[in-house]
C-alpha cells in the first residue's frame, strides 16, 4: 500500500512542475487534464503526508522512552504514544479508503429517465411521484433539474419522463437508483380497497461531454416534426419536435418539449452523447461493471432494487436489506438515508478487493 502511496505522491509532485510549465500552460487541453488530474489525488497525497508526519513523532516519542526519564515524564510519553497510535490508525483506514478505485463518473452531471412499466395508470402515477421525489432530492443538495422530455398521461403520471441533474458529484449519489422500483398501494381508482403492485424503471447515466464521446455528424440522422400533446398554438403547427437516430448503435432520442426546433435539438443531443457513452461503457468496462455488481446488484434495469409499501408508510432496499418506515419521508426527497447506506457498501466491498 505505501509503495503505492510513494508513487501516488510523485505523481502529485510532477504535476505540479507540469502545471508550471508554460507549453501546458498554453494547451487548453493538457491544462485541463493535468489539473483534473491532480485535484483527483490531491487529498490521498495531503493524507499521506499527514500520516508520515505522525508517524515520524510516533518514533521521536518511542525513542524518548528510551532515555531516562523521571515518572512524571514517562507517563506523559506514554500518553502522547497512545494518542499518536490512535491518529496513525485512524490515518491508515482513510488511505485504505482513498486508494480504492473511484468511479469516474462521479462528479458528473446525470441524465435521469423514468418509465412507467407495469400497473398501467398506476405505474404512470408511481413514474410522477418518482419523478418529484428526485426533484425534491435535487434541491436539498443545491442542484438545478432540467426537463428535457415528457409523455404524460391523462391521469397526471408520466409514461415517460427524462430529465438533466445538474450538481457536481450528483452521479456519485444518484448510480444507485439505477433499475426497477416497485409500489404497493390501493389506487384512488380500486372500490374494493385492494392493494395494487406496479412498477417504474429509472435509468441513470452520467453526462458525456464532447471530448468523452465523439459523435460524428455523419452518422447521426436528424428528423423533425410536429410535437404533439399540451402546448399552445405551437402543437402541430410547427416542426420543433427533433428526432435523433445514432445510426453506429441504434440509440434513438427524440425532444419536442421547447417550442424551438435548435433548443429542442440542443437537449436531444446532450441525451444521445449520454446513451452512446453508456452503451459504449456497459460494453467496454467489464472490470467497472464487476465491481458495481459486486457492490449494488447486477445494475441491471430489470433488476428490482426497491419497493415502495404505502400501507406500511415502509421502504425496502432489496441489495442490501434495509428498510426503513419513513415513506412520506423519502417521497419527500429524503433519499439520503439509503444512499448513504449503499455508498458505505460499496466501498466496503471495493476495500475487500483492493486488499485481497
Amino acid at each position: 500500500m505505501f509503495d503505492k502511496l510513494q508513487s501516488v505522491e510523485e505523481r502529485y509532485d510532477k504535476l505540479n512542475e507540469l502545471l508550471s510549465d508554460p507549453n501546458i500552460v498554453s494547451d487548453a487541453e493538457k491544462l485541463r487534464d493535468y489539473s483534473k488530474e491532480q485535484s483527483a489525488i490531491a487529498e490521498t497525497v495531503e493524507v499521506y503526508r499527514e500520516y508520515k508526519e505522525v508517524k515520524s513523532q510516533y518514533k521521536d516519542a518511542k525513542d524518548m522512552l528510551d532515555d531516562k526519564l523521571d515518572a512524571d515524564m514517562r507517563e506523559m510519553v506514554k500518553e502522547e504514544i497512545g494518542e499518536l497510535e490512535d491518529q496513525v490508525e485512524e490515518l491508515e483506514a482513510r488511505l485504505k479508503v482513498l486508494l480504492v478505485p473511484k468511479d469516474p463518473n462521479d462528479d458528473k452531471n446525470v441524465i435521469m429517465e423514468i418509465r412507467g412499466a407495469a400497473g398501467g395508470d398506476e405505474a404512470a402515477l408511481f413514474a410522477g411521484d418518482l419523478y418529484r421525489m428526485y426533484n425534491r432530492f435535487a434541491e436539498t443538495h443545491g442542484w438545478k433539474t432540467d426537463v428535457i422530455e415528457t409523455h404524460s398521461t391523462g391521469v397526471g403520471g408520466y409514461k415517460e419522463i427524462i430529465f438533466m441533474i445538474n450538481g457536481k458529484g450528483a452521479f456519485s449519489k444518484l448510480k444507485y437508483e439505477n433499475g426497477a422500483h416497485r409500489v404497493q398501494r390501493v389506487p384512488e381508482t380500486e372500490s374494493g380497497g385492494r392493494i395494487h403492485t406496479s412498477t417504474a424503471t429509472v435509468a441513470v447515466l452520467p453526462e458525456a461531454q464532447e471530448v468523452e464521446i465523439d459523435l460524428h455528424d455523419n452518422d447521426i440522422r436528424v428528423d423533425t416534426f410536429a410535437s404533439s400533446g399540451p402546448g399552445g398554438q405551437s402543437v402541430n403547427t410547427t416542426m420543433s419536435a427533433v428526432r435523433l437516430t445514432h445510426m453506429p448503435t441504434g440509440v434513438v432520442v427524440s425532444c419536442q418539449d421547447e417550442k424551438s426546433q435548435i433548443k429542442n435539438k440542443e437537449k436531444a443531443m446532450k441525451v444521445l452523447r449520454a446513451r452512446v457513452y453508456d452503451k459504449f461503457q456497459q460494453e467496454a468496462q467489464a472490470e467497472y461493471d464487476a465491481n458495481r455488481k459486486s457492490a449494488v446488484g447486477t445494475g441491471d434495469r430489470s433488476e428490482r432494487i426497491r419497493t415502495y409499501n404505502f400501507p406500511q408508510n415502509r421502504v425496502t432496499d432489496h441489495r442490501i436489506g434495509l428498510t426503513i418506515q419513513k415513506l412520506d419521508q423519502i417521497l419527500e426527497g429524503k433519499l439520503d438515508e439509503f444512499i448513504d447506506a449503499l455508498i458505505m457498501e460499496e466501498q466496503s466491498s471495493r476495500l475487500e478487493s483492493v486488499e485481497e
